[in-house]
């Protein structure tokens, strides 16, 4: 893993920004650095050194972990799968990965009896994440099935050389087309469990996003939205911040009433692209739409013909 540090990334800890950028647990981060397993620069850091924007971040893949997370045979929706990774369809209401609240019953569970050897990969309890996806949020994700594969993944997400669409249903009819959001995330300054714009130590991030219906009989829009970073919430933070919350959306929505509601929030991420780890070419993937969004936008449509 060779990572170049951004400027959103001055002055963060080594353990810090290794811990963010190669998708593993800090203490894990912490683990690599005692092990003389990172270089800064080429040299050996301490893990409270300060990294700076043009470091260069280098990190050798220490020997896996075996999971402690048990296996589930839990079905999967398998877009593609080669030894290098797995592509699926993940279905809104399933979390990714074990936290407290969701000890088991995740995509993780569901991948480690799927893969059978993803122990370790990426971290103990998130073997082979890369990214995530929200529980309520459905669509195209990808995992790495090892080390080589989730560094060259991880660098990819970083450098924002990853292609990412997704559809989203807003409570709002903007008067432009098309518009860019580009404001920094970080946690609420009083509900840590929020995200927001309005955070001291908020981090870059960009969403760009464009009008593909308007609803007028029920003041909806359809869009289509595309990340620039990649920020915990950031799609359902950045449309709330500009007065086009997502329906259904249960954190940022700001409304108690939802005459079209769905049991999650109305995000579906369409399309993923990137580089594959080892065979070099550009590979493209779409997720269809799941039911409950095409039930909800049918009945949109015909509201707008009765009208």
């Amino acid at each position: 893993m060779k990572i170049v540090i951004a400027e959103s990334e001055e002055g963060q800890r080594v353990d810090f920004a290794l811990a963010e950028l190669a998708g593993i647990s800090r203490s894990r981060a912490q683990r690599w650095i005692e092990s003389d397993l990172v270089r800064i620069n080429g040299r050996s850091p301490r893990a409270s050194s300060r990294v700076h924007c043009g470091d260069t971040l280098e990190a050798t893949p220490a020997e896996p972990v075996r999971s402690s997370v048990a296996p589930e045979a839990i079905p999967l929706s398998v877009l593609y799968e080669d030894d290098d990774l797995i592509v699926i369809d993940k279905p809104a209401g399933l979390v990714v990965h074990p936290a407290p609240g969701h000890p088991a019953g995740t995509l993780v569970n569901a991948l480690l009896h799927h893969c059978g050897d993803l122990a370790g990969v990426g971290g103990v309890l998130r073997p082979g994440i890369v990214h995530r996806l929200d529980q309520g949020t459905s669509g195209v994700m990808v995992v790495a099935k090892n080390d080589a594969a989730h560094f060259a993944l991880s660098g990819q997400f970083h450098d924002h050389s990853i292609e990412r669409e997704y559809r989203a249903l807003v409570r709002a009819l903007p008067g432009a087309e098309e518009g860019r959001v580009d404001r920094p995330i970080g946690r609420h300054p009083r509900d840590r469990k929020r995200m927001s714009v309005r955070s001291n130590r908020g981090r870059e991030a960009a969403t760009v996003w464009r009008v593909l219906r308007r609803f007028h009989v029920t003041g909806r829009s359809w869009l289509a939205v595309f990340p620039e970073t990649g920020r915990t919430h950031q799609i359902r933070v950045h449309l709330a911040s500009v007065g086009m919350p997502v329906v259904s959306d249960p954190v940022y929505g700001r409304s108690r009433r939802e005459p079209l509601a769905l049991d999650r929030p109305a995000l579906h991420a369409r399309t993923l692209g990137f580089d594959h780890p080892s065979l070099g070419k550009r590979l493209r993937f779409e997720a269809p739409l799941p039911d409950d969004l095409e039930q909800l936008l049918a009945l949109l449509e015909a509201r707008e013909e009765r009208a």
